[in-house]
């Protein structure tokens, strides 16, 4: 920009030129404009749908897939049967959906955006609710609902005039019926519908207390999964070693947990006759720490509820009991649980003797002469072949298939494995060998090896399997939740209105310069969508115009 030239006068026919730079402008920080545009677009109501949106998008592969912080058996199903598939989605945390990266990310964002979006509106929001219904426009005419009203004088007048004229009494028939009103000059200003507004807020705080409870349940929340056979001699206590599965929040230390200890007595489950199941409860010992020990019952709605946890009831199984008598007299009886694979309870699993055939001299085992047994188990067994499915859920003809192996087990070496199913490494490597065919036993049947080793079937327990969960912000998560819905519902039920109601003194009638009569002239304006705005406003002109004792003009 060139400079600009100022002429000043000095005298008569004189003066002088001056050169003055221009206003230097300063130019804007692109990174400060950056950033604002972001947090504007951010805390966007826009914005904040879109995020909600893609939170419940997100929520759904952690409803159709199984977590492992709530059933790690059914993710190591979901291996089993998808072996190319699982490692991908497991990649991408599609087993720990909820405490995954791109989850949290969706979550953080959200939360920003409702803090961002929430606290302008609510400071808006009390400035409205503070100050009075603002004064009418000049021209009602060009208001969506209008009507003008000429009162009359003598008993209508009079009427107005013990309310203290028009003014008053209008404002008082619409305080009557719950707006706020404010006169201004000759004009009553009235306004409802403030409720649309604070429903509004009321539910995005709701949802941002919400995740706020969220974050507290996963920040000092913990949770810990068990299979708890029934018998005093499988009880088990409260403790991260005895858990099968456990997880705690950052802020949990192991110390931290409630000291109890539980032991099944008896579990009732009832089937309908299609095998659906109708019902289970389970009927435990409590132990805890500082007080007697106690029976207490509960069922798949009904958790159990302890000082500092709550026992959910997931499901049930069978744990055959089985007694390996080994080649020097010596028996050995387990209680092995059975993980079921369809509706019928139809349940595989195993049975290992590490510890038996020991050389009579040292007493040393032989790790060629350890004993193992494959098993499924059907609670009710077909009449004939093939015994591979249950026909029942609840044992009606129990059925123990059974498939010996002998050899070494791998438990000597340290190797990993899981206790419901062999190594099939160990099998394909020969360390493990098949000892004859599969064999059917009845509850209290016995099966002799080549060896003169045997095996007998003598029953099944019962197991329970069990998540013990401490969620301490699930108070906070149902009255957001309540709340949540009450501001919905005043949000979408509520609207918004205006309207105004001008009193003009008229001309007098037939030169009089008294007695003349005053215009009532009324307008409305709908703040949101409402259909039934008009319907509304013409039942305020009424109302005024039968107190007022007046006649409708129409416009």
């Amino acid at each position: 920009m060139g400079s600009v030239e100022e002429r000043t006068d000095t005298g008569a026919g004189r003066g002088t030129t001056t050169e003055v730079d221009p206003p230097r402008v300063r130019g804007t920080n692109r990174l400060v404009a950056l950033l604002r545009n972001s947090w504007r677009q951010l805390t966007s109501m826009r914005t904040a749908l879109i995020l909600l949106f893609l939170l419940a998008v997100a929520a759904i592969p952690g409803s159709v897939l199984p977590q492992r912080n709530i059933s790690p058996e059914k993710v190591d199903e979901y291996f089993r049967a998808h072996p190319d598939l699982a490692p991908v989605l497991d990649r991408i945390g599609g087993f720990d959906v909820f405490a995954s990266i791109w989850f949290s990310a969706i979550y953080l964002l959200l939360f920003t955006s409702l803090v961002g979006c929430i606290v302008p509106r609510m400071r808006d929001h009390v400035r409205t609710l503070r100050s009075v219904p603002p004064a009418g426009p000049k021209r009602m005419d060009r208001l969506p609902q209008h009507a003008v009203l000429a009162e009359l004088d003598g008993t209508g007048r009079q009427a107005v005039a013990e309310a203290g004229g028009e003014l008053p009494a209008i404002a008082a028939m619409l305080r009557k019926r719950r707006w706020r009103v404010a006169v201004h000059g000759d004009t009553v200003a009235a306004e409802k519908g403030y409720l649309k507004e604070s429903g509004n807020l009321l539910f995005h705080i709701s949802l941002l207390a919400m995740l706020v409870a969220v974050a507290l349940g996963s920040w000092y929340g913990w949770h810990g999964n068990r299979l708890l056979v029934a018998g005093k001699d499988h009880s088990f206590c409260s403790t991260i070693d005895q858990f099968s599965e456990s997880g705690l929040g950052p802020r949990v230390r192991d110390t931290d947990l409630p000291g109890f200890c539980l032991e099944l007595t008896n579990f009732k489950a009832r089937f309908l006759p299609s095998g659906q199941p109708e019902s289970f409860s389970a009927s435990v010992l409590v132990d805890e720490d500082g007080g007697a020990q106690r029976p207490a019952d509960f069922s798949v709605n009904s958790p159990l509820r302890l000082n500092g946890a709550s026992v959910y009831l997931l499901g049930h199984g069978y744990a055959p009991v089985i007694r390996y008598t080994d080649r020097n007299g010596k028996s050995i009886t387990v209680t092995s649980p059975f993980l079921s694979n369809d509706g019928n309870l139809t349940s595989e699993g195993v049975a290992t003797f590490p510890d038996v055939n020991l050389d009579p001299k040292t007493g040393e085992r032989d790790p060629k002469l350890q004993v193992a047994f494959e098993g499924i188990y059907l609670p009710t067994a077909p009449d004939q072949p093939p015994f591979v499915r249950s026909q029942f859920p609840s044992e009606r003809n129990p059925a123990l298939m059974l498939i010996a192996y002998r050899g070494n087990l791998g438990l000597d070496a340290g190797l990993p494995g899981s206790v419901y199913s062999l190594n099939q490494k160990l099998i394909r490597e020969g360390r493990l060998t098949q000892v004859g065919e599969a064999k059917l036993l009845r509850p209290n049947e016995s099966w002799t090896l080549d060896d003169g080793t045997k095996v007998e079937f003598l029953g099944t327990q019962q197991y329970i399997t069990l998540s013990v969960r401490h969620a301490p912000a699930s108070t906070l998560m149902l009255v957001s939740s309540v709340l949540l819905l009450i501001g919905l519902m005043f949000a979408l039920f509520s609207r918004r209105r205006r309207v105004w109601f001008r009193v003009t003194p008229a001309a007098p009638e037939n030169g009089s310069t008294t007695g003349g009569s005053s215009l009532v002239e009324a307008g409305g304006l709908p703040r949101t969508d409402y259909a039934g705005f008009a319907d509304e406003f013409d039942q305020l002109v009424a109302a005024v115009k039968r107190g007022a004792g007046s006649r409708e003009g129409t416009e």
